[in-house]
């Protein structure tokens, strides 16, 4: 069991909102200049980027990441990314681990908003500009642009590695086009759903659990450490859009010694005050779904002992005491 490794210097908008470039959802690197060393696809790799000493390939060194060999001429290279879902770009980390000489010194950021593949006549607009960057770093930057993008491209200034691009944001979805009758997952990551705060994620990120399929493995869900002490753990999740909760599922896969006992949820419709604000709040929300006791991994699904609370924007998932979940459901209809 691996603990997870948490950037204390990392933004919260790292933890709340999915990656959009991740692979397993279906983002792709589609092209680039130059990717003689290291090939573009390594870049979107969802695990941390390693260093393997004394490896190397027929170009060279082997480096996890995305390397373009020297330039010669004049101008850069540049890398052109489809997101998994068009979506709304809160922030991205840009990711030089083990890139100490062959790092670029500088690199920014531009999107498109198109239908298929961009050309060479989409228009791209700048929402990251040129910033300094340092070899074996994370570059941690907030994107304030409100439009929504399907692609973005990468520059760098003039070559050289980078170990991992994340571009977190939340996926822009058409809710004027969605029927009210329709029971939608309110609270998965695809929907705009986003972990507001957690007291613990020592072995799993809370956010695993609003991802799409079911876990792969342990890894793929939130497990927080054994409780010594009294109390429960406990995760603030924001909805995609408010809604009136229907069915829920909470989902144990792969934990097997280590499942909560039980769980129960908290929910309300917040208006007003800050995230943070949430955390106390959250403690004195109205109950949605009793305690329930759980089975080691399974599918829990719950109708009939969902409290009639209308229409919601945030809950409170409680595990009693401690323990993992892979996956949290909450189907409704939108307000």
């Amino acid at each position: 069991m691996s603990i997870i490794q948490l950037d204390p210097n990392a933004p919260d908008f790292t933890r709340r909102h999915m990656n959009l470039a991740d692979p397993r959802l279906g983002a792709q690197a589609i092209r680039c200049t130059d990717d003689f060393f290291a090939p573009m696809t390594r870049m979107l790799d969802p695990e941390p980027a390693v260093f393997i000493p004394g490896k190397y390939d027929e170009h060279g060194k082997w480096m996890d990441g995305w390397e373009s060999r020297r330039k010669r001429v004049n101008g850069h290279d540049h890398i052109i990314v489809r997101l998994a879902r068009r979506g709304v770009i809160h922030g991205v980390d840009i990711d030089t681990s083990h890139f100490t000489g062959n790092y670029p010194p500088a690199a920014s950021l531009e999107g498109c908003d198109c239908e298929g593949d961009p050309a060479d006549a989409t228009k791209w607009t700048e929402i990251l500009p040129s910033v300094n960057l340092q070899g074996n770093s994370h570059h941690y930057h907030a994107v304030t642009n409100d439009k929504a993008y399907t692609h973005i491209r990468l520059h760098i200034y003039p070559d050289g590695g980078i170990a991992r691009l994340r571009v977190y944001g939340q996926p822009k979805r058409d809710w004027a086009t969605v029927s009210r009758s329709e029971l939608i997952d309110l609270a998965s990551i695809e929907n705009g759903g986003y972990v507001v705060a957690t007291n613990n994620q020592h072995f799993g990120l809370a956010s695993n659990m609003l991802m799409p399929g079911r876990g792969v493995n342990m890894g793929d869900g939130w497990e927080t450490r054994r409780r010594r002490e009294p109390g429960n753990d406990w995760c603030v999740v924001a909805l995609g859009q408010p809604g009136v909760i229907e069915k829920i599922e909470v989902d144990t896969c792969h934990f097997k010694g280590n499942y909560p006992d039980r769980c129960s949820i908290q929910a309300a419709f917040v208006q007003g005050g800050t995230e943070t604000s949430l955390i106390t709040q959250s403690m004195f929300w109205p109950v949605l779904l009793p305690e329930q006791k759980l089975q080691m991994d399974l599918q829990h699904y719950f109708e009939k002992e969902i409290a009639k609370l209308g229409p919601i924007s945030h809950v409170r998932y409680n595990m009693h005491p401690d323990g993992g979940t892979s996956r949290l459901r909450l189907w409704g209809k939108l307000a």
